[in-house]
């Protein structure tokens, strides 16, 4: 299926590289597991190119039966693709703002994915701009941003108590653990996969902090929603956001050699095939 895409993209001359992204691309797929996709464009394509190929794509797609065949081994099993120009433009948050997905939509397009066919010219650029990692400047000052939404989000949460708000307080508990999750990759300068799934794999593997990860299902494991407990976990992660986040953290430890370096996909051991939104993470 990826070669038909692949096959239906290539007649497009705006059409630089075909991604295969994601699980499919790590080596990390199953039986019942999205088949992820993306085409990057050129920058000189017309504005309206994106939605033009994603339409056209879906009224390709529609017609053959081996994508119908494909979606109906699994109840939750899709194709999906996404369409992008390459521009990479980081945000600024208001107070309410975070987590965002501009570190994991460098690292799934262009860190960990696994082109098909030819590697176009544009791609290369990219590579060679975003990796192994942004600048010190753009880190410094997102890693500030991250930390300082997750710390306020986190104060919020034994008022939201206070009023009795437990549910609203256990949202924000999840907020702030993604942003937790956000500014640790930020200042080891990885990008990551996602911050709501392969976290053991992302953090035990990748960041080689084993002990670390064992402090993390802990935080959301809530007994009773409606007691200080949720309290004592937005402490808890008020804690290892101080340990682990600092712009020059101690105890820093590199990655192991079978994490996904930041310059190209993964390829797990023992596993010969190739090697994850925002874009779409399986």
């Amino acid at each position: 299926m990826a070669e038909l895409a692949g096959d239906f993209f290539s007649a497009h001359s705006h059409v630089d590289t075909i991604l295969v992204v994601n699980s499919c691309a790590r080596g990390r797929a199953v039986a019942g597991s999205d088949l992820d996709m993306a085409v990057l464009i050129l920058p000189t394509a017309p504005s309206q190119e994106i939605q033009t190929l994603t339409t056209m794509w879906q009224e390709f797609i529609a017609t053959q039966p081996l994508i119908h065949r494909f979606r109906s081994t699994g109840r939750f099993t899709q194709v999906h693709l996404d369409v992008f120009d390459g521009r990479m433009v980081p945000t600024v948050w208001d107070d309410g703002g975070g987590p965002d997905y501009f570190e994991v939509e460098i690292g799934n397009r262009l860190a960990y994915a696994a082109p098909l066919h030819q590697v176009g010219k544009y791609f290369r650029q990219l590579q060679s701009q975003w990796l192994p990692y942004y600048g010190d400047d753009l880190q410094r000052s997102r890693l500030a941003m991250v930390r300082e939404a997750c710390a306020r989000d986190l104060e919020a949460i034994p008022f939201l108590l206070n009023r009795g708000l437990y549910f609203q307080a256990f949202d924000r508990l999840y907020k702030a653990f993604q942003e937790f999750l956000q500014a640790l990759f930020v200042a080891r300068r990885i990008y990551p996969l996602a911050y709501n799934k392969w976290i053991r794999e992302q953090v035990a593997d990748w960041l080689a902090l084993p002990k670390l990860y064992e402090e993390l299902p802990p935080v959301l494991s809530v007994g009773n929603i409606e007691s200080p407990e949720l309290g004592e976990k937005a402490e808890a992660l008020r804690t290892l956001l101080e340990c682990w986040t600092c712009p020059e953290p101690h105890g820093h430890e590199t990655a192991q050699p079978s994490a996904p370096p930041n310059g190209g996909p993964a390829t797990p051991p023992g596993n010969s095939g190739v090697t994850e939104g925002p874009p779409s993470v399986s």
